[in-house]
């Protein structure tokens, strides 16, 4: 059966890296295209990593009921386009790399297609190097992500399943591993 994978876990932790992984060991596996109201990276192209677009572009699909999910994070606000998901799911299991309160809120929509897997540094110390070495934030934007790593501890309780990225090849080859097993089940 094909399932929604949500991949979750703090900024900088390494769920892009993890997730590209994934893509090029599984054909049966798609990414899903949130939309944000964030300004793109370098490199970044729309519709590829995101679809970016005005807010208030985003605030008309709010209001016409667009997204799975969608939540303001940092200043920004980021959703999944319902109807983006569901043509993907129709074919294919899709991973979505989303925030955790945005991740409980496909399994509430979805408790029978979704998967919830979050993704731990393995260590605050490690973490905080991560986003440092990134070089795409500023340190007030950075301490701003840092505050938010608690919380979202907290929520990976609520997750079907924990993986620790302490390193890159163990923790691709274990986040494979449970899609393997999580899209066999019936």
């Amino acid at each position: 059966m094909n399932k929604l994978f949500v991949i979750s876990g703090p900024s900088g932790v390494g769920k892009g890296t993890l997730v590209k992984r994934i893509l090029a060991a599984d054909r049966d596996v798609a990414l899903s295209v949130s939309c944000t109201t964030r300004r793109p990276r370098v490199g970044e192209q729309h519709g590829r990593e995101y679809f970016f677009i005005t807010r208030e572009e985003f605030e008309s699909h709010i209001r016409a009921g667009d997204f799975i999910e969608y939540n303001e994070h940092f200043g920004n606000l980021y959703g999944t386009p319902r109807t983006f998901v569901e043509e993907q799911l129709a074919r294919h299991s899709v991973i979505l790399e989303i925030e955790v309160n945005g991740g409980l809120r496909c399994r509430d929509l979805m408790p029978e297609k979704t998967v919830l897997i979050f993704i731990a540094p393995p260590s605050p110390e490690e973490l905080e190097e991560r986003l440092a070495h990134r070089e795409t934030e500023t340190a007030e934007q950075r301490a701003e992500r840092l505050g938010r790593v608690r919380y979202e501890n907290e929520q990976k309780k609520k997750y079907d399943y924990v993986v620790v990225n302490d390193d890159l090849n163990r923790a691709a080859e274990e986040l494979c591993s449970i899609i393997r097993k999580e899209t066999n089940r019936n």
